[in-house]
């Protein structure tokens, strides 16, 4: 069996493309940091087989988490991440607020609220 290389025959391929790696903090830091150091994002994505969304999305993880860091008396976890959800829900509702306004421009009539 010495020599024999598993990766190389197609059904063992294919397990492996199916099987997704989880990507620890550990692994995604020099992915990370190379993009930071000015590495083109579309390279990393194709050297880790990551889309390149999910890298930027880490790389901003990164600088939020650093910011935090650096501060003198970081706000706790939960608190961030409340921070964050109501700033996603407050991007989320300026989204409906627009797409309404543009249905009621179009002379569409708004959607009737259903009661529950």
């Amino acid at each position: 069996m010495e020599g024999l290389d598993l990766r190389s025959s197609a059904a063992s391929g294919e397990v492996e493309a199916s099987r997704e790696v989880r990507w620890s903090a550990r692994r995604k830091e020099p992915v990370v940091l190379r993009l930071l150091r000015g590495e083109s994002l579309d390279l990393l994505a194709r050297d880790t087989a990551q889309p390149a969304g999910r890298i930027a999305g880490w790389r901003e993880e990164f600088l939020t988490a650093g910011r935090e860091g650096l501060k003198s008396r970081p706000r706790p976890v939960e608190e961030r991440e409340l921070a964050d959800a109501q700033r996603k829900v407050g991007q989320l509702q300026l989204e409906v607020d627009i797409l309404r306004a543009l249905l009621e421009k179009k002379g569409h009539p708004q959607s009737p609220r259903r009661s529950r």
